[in-house]
């Protein structure tokens, strides 16, 4: 029995209804972490090709430092009066810059209150 011109559209609707759902995920998959990680990447990679000397840097291990010398491929971080480290710019995950510094001294000052209030809170349960 051949399908009628009727039938084959809506046989054809029917397909495209069913692949409407998976469509939908990927454009949510795309938009909520596709392009934000592409952005951060691209953000990132900039920051790495800017790096100068006198730079204070967070490397992704965690150690802080200032750059003393960039090379093509790396950069010379001093971590004391005398010591210096070579790390591939790849290592380096942040810059850090006055706004973040002056959020830490604050963040440890409301740890501070947050450990003195619940010092007071038990002892005058005791």
């Amino acid at each position: 029995m051949p399908l009628t011109a009727a039938a084959q559209t809506a046989t054809g609707l029917g397909s495209l209804f069913s692949m409407l759902p998976i469509l939908l995920i990927f454009v949510i998959f795309y938009f909520l972490l596709i392009r934000p990680q592409n952005k951060k990447q691209k953000e990132t990679e900039k920051m790495i090709a800017a790096l100068k000397k006198g730079d204070k840097i967070i490397t992704i291990g965690g150690i802080h430092g200032t750059i003393s010398s960039t090379k093509e491929n790396t950069v010379i971080v001093k971590v004391d009066d005398n010591t210096k480290i070579e790390f591939n710019r790849s290592a380096i995950a942040s810059l850090v810059t006055e706004k973040t510094e002056k959020e830490e001294p604050a963040k440890k000052s409301k740890d501070k209150a947050v450990e003195e209030k619940t010092d007071t809170d038990k002892s005058e349960d005791k």
